[in-house]
């Protein structure tokens, strides 16, 4: 195992960042290698307790010769925003500066062009540096996790077509209770690294890429974080490598992905109508009806009239659900994964900002 630091200047004097790296360097040139990122939303620590006990099997197995593919491991993604506080709380989601979502604006280049992502950097913020930096070594491997966390929700991902079905076996080592096939079409960085792989070399765009891979997995709710359930899931990622030729495993047993699949199209997105407090009457992991009550908002407390009734607007799986119990007018409380395309208007790339 190989430890190293990104050192990266801050935007007033006497402020850096240092951005610690993990490299597992594999004996077989023909494996592929794979690039594993947590917490680029700095406050979704559920990837970072994942990679401490996938390190640690990984130790092991670089001591007995058993990691073929180069591995690089950046488990705490962000320190810019982990060093973002508001009264006490984290604010992990946005730069404070820009008002921009750590999680995009990522520049959508062909990999043939990577080596322009660190041209000039010296005269980039520290968080377009951060994510430049990012980008380069995820571009420069063949399978890219990106770990992040919902609010509460079930265990899910976010995977192109390009990458489908093939990503299956990912699905299934890491027990995903559903799939959401995105459309790559936003700054992400998950699709950032899509599209520099989608439009490598000459010629069309590519449409399927195998023996690549570049997801965003959603490792249920941000408070879930376990010291069981991180190395439950830190066993599942191992598998993943296993079944990919990254690491030796001569006990792996391939496992079948059996759930669900949904187009984002089909994501109903619910959102509070009125601004009040939030009363649940579904949890994550129901299966609703087409007008089954989701919510009540409670919006004059105390008043006989002014709630308002929150219904679903087709048949689904509630995928997530907010924590907060308080909404202001049209935040986000659940989202519905629907046989059926939703009929709200929706633009093409991510669900949220």
């Amino acid at each position: 195992m190989q430890t190293s630091e990104i050192v990266i200047a801050g935007d007033t004097p006497g402020l850096e960042w240092r951005l610690p790296v993990i490299r597992f360097n594999g004996k077989d040139a023909k494996a592929p290698s794979v690039y594993i990122q947590a917490a680029l939303h700095a406050n979704e620590l559920p990837g970072t307790a994942l990679l401490h006990f996938l390190c640690a099997r990984l130790r092991k197995a670089d001591a007995e010769g058993a990691i073929l593919g180069d591995i690089t491991i950046v488990p705490q993604a962000n320190p810019i925003g982990a060093a973002q506080s508001h009264f006490g709380e984290m604010q992990g989601r946005f730069d404070l500066a820009s008002r921009v979502n750590f999680n995009r604006e990522y520049p959508l280049i062909p990999v043939d062009e990577r080596d322009s992502l660190l041209e000039g950097k010296e005269s980039l913020t520290a968080v377009n540096r951060l994510k430049r930096e990012l980008l380069y070594m995820a571009m420069g491997a063949d399978l890219m996790l990106d770990l992040h966390c919902d609010d509460q929700s079930l265990q899910y991902a976010y995977i192109d077509d390009a990458f489908w079905p093939e990503a299956a076996d990912l699905a299934a080592a890491l027990k995903m209770e559903a799939v959401f096939l995105s459309d790559g079409e936003s700054s992400a960085f998950e699709e950032a690294v899509g599209y520099a792989w989608k439009h490598q070399g000459k010629g069309a765009k590519k449409t399927a890429l195998p023996g690549r891979l570049a997801v965003t997995v959603e490792l249920r709710g941000r408070a879930d974080v376990y010291p069981g359930m991180a190395s439950a899931d830190a066993d599942g990622l191992w598998n993943f490598l296993a079944g990919r030729g990254v690491v030796a495993d001569p006990g792996f047993l391939a496992a079948n992905y059996e759930g669900p699949a949904f187009a984002l199209d089909n994501i109903e997105m619910i959102r509070a109508p009125e601004a009040g407090t939030v009363l649940f009457h579904r949890d994550i992991g129901d299966t609703v009806a087409e007008g089954d009550l989701l919510a009540t908002i409670v919006t004059r407390p105390g008043m006989a009239e002014g709630d308002i009734e929150v219904r679903a607007p087709q048949a689904g799986l509630v995928a997530t659900r907010a924590s907060a119990r308080f909404a202001r007018r049209r935040d986000d409380l659940m989202k519905i994964a629907c046989a059926a395309p939703s009929k709200a208007v929706r633009k093409a790339g991510t669900l949220e900002d």
